[in-house]
């Protein structure tokens, strides 16, 4: 999401300019802006895109219908910059032995409807999201609570035999358990992610219609949806978490270029931006002074493989010593620093900066260019079928000089043809990966879902991962995780999976490109405005001025 934010799907935040990078500067805590007094109950707009699906919490994949889902609804718990949990809906979240959780929810808490939220509204969504029956892009998520083979059985067309995850327990109003079929230390960091939402009693009355007006439990509530426009959601005045809003409501503004949504910005039409254009990067710190945003944050761009694509397939599975050389005939920092105009750093593991286990140079020397050993690489493993390769990006998202100065460098060092493959937005790409119609790779974005490096292996990398959308499957890696995720702590789950990392270049699931910055702004009408550790606004935070 423009961040995988997947299981969030990065839509861009890959923003490319051919010139060098202007003077000015920016930073993303100045709150700067705002020439009037605040007006508490204030509307502000940003710059969205058109969700992927209807706004269910258990089939949110992608950035511009997380963006929306971020206001509308609270979870359990969230995280802070330094990894540890912090409660929201949760009085506590407690284990002894990683496998047992019990969950106290705080009191007073309502959806916007004005009924309750019980442990019976957590029961019931989750055992509904984890249904296979319902066909939920996130219902992995569920799959460490015992009994999830039962209600959602691996084999493709089987029916479930049960409709309730085994493991919840619901205790009181106020209180429910979590039996894990076996203990994972960083369950507690996972409960912070969309899909374990509470959901509404008048959600199972019509599901269809929840999915386009969703009936949520935070600090914003849904107003309307004009699709391929605009969302808006207003300030829930009975919010009771730590983040209420600051401001009377949010637009989500649908763009379908960037430089379009950056003009408006200038012209007030738009406060916010969250990912600035090809066009206008080396000039935005200049215009917008102390608006401009330019910050790190846990995301990373890979080039995924489609193994399911006859070329990497048939007649035998691609050798991944193929893909270490494509990786080696990548000139990493030349891109960054020229065609990325110094806004990406070059990655050297497949964990983005800033989660629990991150590490350098995990990935070893396949992400340093190389054009001999590329080469060499590729011969030995038997070459590439047809002597070309393709990758898949979308036009919206500010993809296409990087894409082509990547297959410029491959075409250099190694000779294989090397071309894009442009799909017009976002929902097209997603489509493609998820039909499995991908030709040879696809560009791929990721960011943290909660800050542990589990997420960006177990979840793009385990075989059925609700992330793994190029078909990667490898007993032995699965064998791994699974032992990761039943190491008897968080720190040496961790470790693990630092291990696990390193070993990632003896399969290759992905090219590791570069880590993710935020480069946005806002404008005069609005402050306050500050970027979390998954590269979005902080919607409540933003205060708005007449």
């Amino acid at each position: 999401m423009r961040g995988a934010k997947s299981a969030k799907w990065v839509v861009g935040a890959i923003v490319v300019a051919l010139a060098a990078t202007a003077c000015g500067g920016g930073k993303s805590d100045s709150g700067k802006g705002g020439a009037g007094a605040i007006d508490p109950n204030g509307i502000f707009t940003i710059e969205n895109g058109e969700p992927e699906k209807p706004l269910y919490t258990g089939d949110t994949m992608e950035s511009y219908g997380s963006a929306v889902m971020k206001g509308l609804y609270s979870t359990l718990v969230d995280y802070k910059a330094d990894g540890s949990l912090e409660m929201v809906n949760a009085e506590s979240v407690s284990t002894t032995d990683s496998k047992t959780w019990t969950v106290k929810l705080k009191q007073g808490w309502t959806f916007h409807d004005g009924t309750p939220v019980t442990s019976k509204s957590y029961v019931d969504a989750w055992n509904w999201n984890a249904n296979v029956n319902n066909a939920m892009g996130l219902a992995s998520w569920f799959a460490d609570i015992k009994g999830f083979d039962k209600v959602h059985p691996e084999a493709e067309g089987a029916k479930p035999t049960a409709d309730k995850l085994e493991g919840l327990k619901i205790v009181d109003d106020s209180t429910f358990t979590i039996e894990l079929s076996k203990a994972v230390p960083y369950f507690g960091h996972k409960l912070a992610y969309i899909s374990f939402a509470p959901l509404a009693e008048s959600f199972y009355k019509d599901t269809k219609a929840a999915g386009q007006a969703p009936v949520g439990n935070g600090p914003y509530k849904f107003k309307s949806w004009d699709h391929k426009k605009q969302i808006e959601v207003v300030r829930y005045d009975g919010y009771k978490g730590p983040n209420k809003a600051k401001n009377g409501g949010v637009v989500f503004k649908n763009y379908t270029g960037l430089e379009a949504a950056y003009e408006d910005l200038k012209s007030g039409n738009l406060d916010v931006i969250t990912q600035v254009g090809p066009k206008d990067l080396p000039v935005y710190r200049q215009d917008l002074g102390d608006r401009a945003v330019d910050q790190p944050y846990s995301a990373i761009q890979t080039i995924a493989v489609a193994f399911y694509a006859d070329q990497w397939s048939k007649p035998k599975p691609v050798d991944p010593r193929v893909i270490q050389g494509l990786s080696m005939a990548i000139d990493r920092a030349t891109i960054t620093k020229t065609v990325l105009n110094g806004t990406r750093e070059p990655a050297t593991g497949w964990v983005a900066k800033g989660v629990l286990g991150y590490q350098e140079n995990a990935a070893g020397d396949v992400t340093k260019y190389d054009p001999a050993k590329a080469k060499e690489l590729i011969k030995a493993g038997g070459g590439v079928p047809g002597n070309k390769i393709s990758i898949q990006f979308n036009a919206d998202g500010g993809h296409k000089e990087w894409v082509e100065a990547v297959c410029n460098s491959i075409q250099q060092a190694t000779s294989i043809q090397c071309v894009g493959d442009s799909k017009p937005d976002f929902q097209a790409d997603l489509t493609a990966r998820k039909t499995k119609q991908v030709k040879s790779f696809y560009r791929s974005g990721w960011v943290l879902d909660y800050p542990v490096n589990a997420n960006f292996i177990s979840d793009l990398f385990r075989t059925g991962a609700g992330g793994n959308q190029g078909g990667f499957s490898n007993k032995e890696l699965d064998a791994k995780i699974a032992a990761a995720d039943s190491a008897a702590t968080l720190d040496e789950s961790v470790k693990a999976y630092q291990a696990i990392e390193k070993e990632l270049v003896n399969y290759m699931p992905s090219i590791p490109m570069w880590y993710y910055k935020v480069n946005a702004g806002y404008s005069e009408k609005v402050s306050g405005v500050k970027f979390g550790q998954d590269g979005e606004p902080i919607l409540t935070g933003v205060e708005v001025h007449k």
